[in-house]
């Protein structure tokens, strides 16, 4: 199988009404269908659970303490797993050693993490016309993932897609509703701290105290083949708490979601829809990765990828003190894809129709407006806002570069200096 993967993607929030004409997409969030390289169709899916779209939200939570020690027990695969010494840092996090002393088996590994892996779940309310009856109703879509806890006084690591509605960016915050249950049958309304889309991460926040914090490892260090062990809750909170064993299948997988590509561990641990932020964990009892998709397909199994610790740190460190990630370039520009087919029907070149300018923006202080098409950028052509976001990468707020638009038929030429992507 190619290791760069294009699948198509299941999308919660995907405009249907664009896919004949295009996609308008900006360059700071965009969702764009692409089509599989892969012969057989593969449905790459975001590992959020989505419960329920009722007008009497959701389903009850029941604790899983008791459920985490019995499905763990009930483990197939009782191997022990080598501890190399790291027995003071059990102690230091509050977790229990293996009774061999230097081993730690799955039943350890859950004792000792299962305690720091919490659900998620986010309720967004909206109204409903009544066409026949008259007025509105209420109804709450409910979807629920994993989290880690990641300090003492309540942050919590968990994937974007989990809480992107409570997103101040969504548009929707002020209708969404995040909690959070703990293992020990706890419950606390979360605040959503910062995001990261590009790589899938963000932070939550309760406000409670001297809660379990999970120990994280250090993902440069694996190997492939080496046991691997996810925990989380499938399906939401009904099946919270659940632990599967499996190995490390590779390293360094270039999956393509979205129209962005994540650097991600494969594993073959069982991960379904309501794994996404929990943990995957290696043979010391650490955090080594953040279970984030997975391959769904007939007669395909073992497909789960976690995104790398070493990659998440930095990031949810920024998410944490800014809200956001700082330097990342930002042009400031809403379109639509212009494609051959497009381009001959209309009479426009390829490139990205503008639909909307951010005011404030690099895009607007260059004199870019809505109707150019911007055909290239820092000297390379763009057909696609996946171009225009590669050539990103390689710049950083404050850069200037020169771009190409075509306004009525005539080429300009115009410089963009990139603010920053809050």
């Amino acid at each position: 199988m190619d290791e760069n993967f294009k699948p198509d993607i299941d999308y919660t929030n995907y405009n249907k009404n664009v896919e004949e004409t295009g996609l308008v997409v900006s360059d700071k969030t965009y969702r764009h269908k692409k089509k599989s390289n892969l012969k057989t169709y593969i449905a790459l899916v975001l590992i959020t659970s989505i419960i329920s779209s009722s007008i009497v939200g959701g389903i009850l939570y029941s604790s899983f303490s008791a459920k985490l020690n019995s499905q763990a027990a009930a483990q197939t695969s009782s191997a022990l797993f080598t501890n190399n010494g790291n027995s003071a840092q059990a102690v230091k996090t509050g977790t229990t050693s293996s009774s061999n002393g230097n081993m730690y088996s799955a039943v350890d590994i859950a004792k000792k993490v299962g305690p720091s892996i919490v659900g998620v779940r986010m309720t967004v309310t909206s109204s409903i016309s009544q066409y026949f009856r008259g007025g509105n109703q209420q109804q709450d879509t409910t979807s629920e993932g994993s989290g880690i806890i990641i300090s003492s006084d309540g942050y919590i690591m968990t994937n974007y897609h989990v809480v992107e509605y409570a997103d101040p960016k969504s548009g929707v915050s002020s209708q969404a509703l995040l909690e959070v249950f703990l293992p020990d049958g706890k419950q606390a309304q979360a605040k959503f701290i910062g995001g990261d889309d590009e790589n899938d991460l963000a932070v939550i926040k309760v406000n409670l105290t001297n809660l379990p914090v999970a120990e994280l490892g250090d993902s440069s260090k694996l190997e492939v083949g080496e046991p691997a062990v996810a925990i989380g809750n499938p399906l939401g909170m009904e099946f919270a708490g659940s632990v599967t064993v499996g190995v490390i299948s590779a390293l360094n997988r270039q999956v393509e979601t979205e129209d962005k590509t994540l650097n991600l561990i494969q594993t073959d641990a069982a991960i379904n829809p309501g794994n996404s932020g929990g943990a995957l964990v290696n043979s010391k009892g650490q955090v080594i990765g953040i279970n984030t998709v997975k391959i769904s397909e007939t007669g395909v199994e073992g497909l789960g990828f976690a995104i790398p610790v070493n990659d998440a740190k930095p990031i949810v460190q920024q998410l944490v003190k800014y809200g956001y990630v700082k330097g990342r370039p930002f042009i400031g520009i809403s379109g639509q894809e212009i494609t051959q087919v497009m381009s001959a029907r209309y009479g426009l070149p390829v490139g990205i129709y503008i639909v909307d300018v951010t005011s404030g923006s690099g895009a607007q202080k260059a004199g870019i407006e809505k109707g150019d098409v911007l055909v290239s950028l820092a000297g390379k052509a763009v057909k696609t806002m996946s171009d225009v976001n590669t050539i990103k990468k390689g710049y950083k707020a404050g850069d200037t570069v020169d771009a190409v638009i075509v306004r009525n038929g005539s080429k300009i030429n115009v410089k963009i200096t990139f603010s920053e992507d809050k």
